[in-house]
């Protein structure tokens, strides 16, 4: 493949016609309503074109652009069963261009995560699990012995470019009867290693009120739209006061969607009341991804496109919004200069039936469905995947 190439005919999410030229991995240039930001590429010598210079073209037909999609929330971990996968499966060939694996290793085995990630497509980033176990059994916080803080701080240390921040999944079934102490452990390993949580959460024990409240400015509450009793919202669907205290002090939402952390009916009333969205993730592994509900990032994001959030908002949750928490703005923009990420897709009128991690079905008649993505620098086409 060149490495020149052109992407004509897309559009941007106001609608906006525009070209885009790459060079090198780096954009070179952006041509929007015949405005360009760059130079082109041309062959050395006077009177050359772009065909000169040896650049393919790709006619994308209309696609809408946007920077590369970011999965804050999956598990690429292949080796684990049931919450694993491969990184491109879940990455470029879904039209997301960055994925970061939550949790799915401790110390024991994030050397073997990061060797994954230096020879996949998909641009790698994760959360330490604070077990050093990871997701290598689901109770991987049932004892406290699994927790070795000297082996954690010196992981971030080792991997300080992949590891964005520490993950505790704090619900009862992994926690056993260690309650809180876990979440009050990865409170101490933050402040150690200069890295937020990013904390799952789920049935009680510990109550919910407990574990927001050990959370600080920076921190992720993932899963916050399960419909578990020990959820975020009360039986009338209003925040509980904790969950505003909390986004009060800085505290972000992630979406998580996973096998059983979606309800339409949750979601419905956060929407209500006015909670979110900060970023959609999609809880993605092997099974989920084959037999459901999630399938893809694309299908997650449709689900919020039906509940009545306008396509900018949906993709902002993506890409802008997750890049700022990563605090990597240059995953979350397009300009020259930058190495090139970047997704294409377009929004399909068709019936379009979505569940939720419930079973609950609604007939949606929009769906978005990737069709290209650029990570790395390196252009690909995507599979159409629900």
């Amino acid at each position: 493949m060149s490495n020149r190439y052109l992407l004509r005919s897309l559009k941007l999410l106001d609608g906006r016609p525009a070209d885009i030229e790459v060079a090198e991995g780096r954009i070179v240039r952006i041509a929007v309503d015949g405005e360009a930001d760059g130079e082109p590429v041309h062959a050395a010598g006077p009177g050359k074109t772009a065909a000169d210079a040896d650049i393919v073209t790709y006619d994308c037909g209309g696609a809408y652009v946007s920077s590369g999609w970011i999965d804050l929330h999956v598990h690429a971990f292949p080796a684990f069963d049931p919450y694993g996968d491969e990184i491109d499966e879940i990455g470029v060939k879904q039209g997301v261009a960055t994925i970061v694996d939550a949790g799915s290793c401790g110390a024991d085995r994030i050397g073997e995560l990061a060797e994954n990630g230096a020879r996949a497509r998909t641009n790698l980033l994760a959360f330490l699990n604070i077990s050093r176990i990871g997701l290598s059994r689901i109770d991987e916080l049932s004892e406290l012995a699994w927790i070795d803080r000297e082996r954690a701080v010196r992981a971030v240390a080792e991997y300080p470019d992949l590891i964005v921040g520490l993950k505790a999944r704090i619900s009862r079934s992994v926690v056993g009867d260690s309650g809180i102490e876990p979440l009050r452990i990865a409170r101490g390993l933050s402040g150690e290693t200069g890295r937020p949580l990013m904390v799952h959460i789920g049935s009680a024990p510990p109550a919910i009120e407990e574990v927001l409240a050990l959370l600080r400015e920076g921190d992720i509450v993932t899963h916050y739209l399960n419909g578990k009793p020990n959820n975020l919202f009360d039986a009338e669907g209003r925040p509980i006061s904790a969950l505003l205290d909390a986004l009060a002090r800085g505290v972000r939402l992630d979406v998580g969607h996973g096998s059983a952390s979606f309800s339409f009916r949750v979601a419905e009333a956060a929407k209500r009341h006015g909670i979110g969205l900060h970023t959609i993730s999609s809880d993605i592994y092997r099974g989920n991804r084959l037999q459901g509900p999630v399938f893809s990032l694309a299908n997650v994001m449709s689900k919020f496109l039906h509940l009545g959030y306008p396509l900018h908002e949906v993709v902002g949750a993506v890409t802008t919004g997750a890049a700022q928490w990563l605090k990597r703005p240059e995953l979350g923009r397009i300009q020259a200069g930058d190495l090139a990420h970047l997704t294409l897709f377009e929004v399909r009128e068709e019936p379009a039936p979505l569940v939720d991690s419930e079973g609950v079905v609604r007939e949606a008649h929009q769906r978005i469905v990737p069709r290209g993505v650029v990570a790395n620098g390196q252009f690909m086409e995507c599979e159409v995947r629900a």
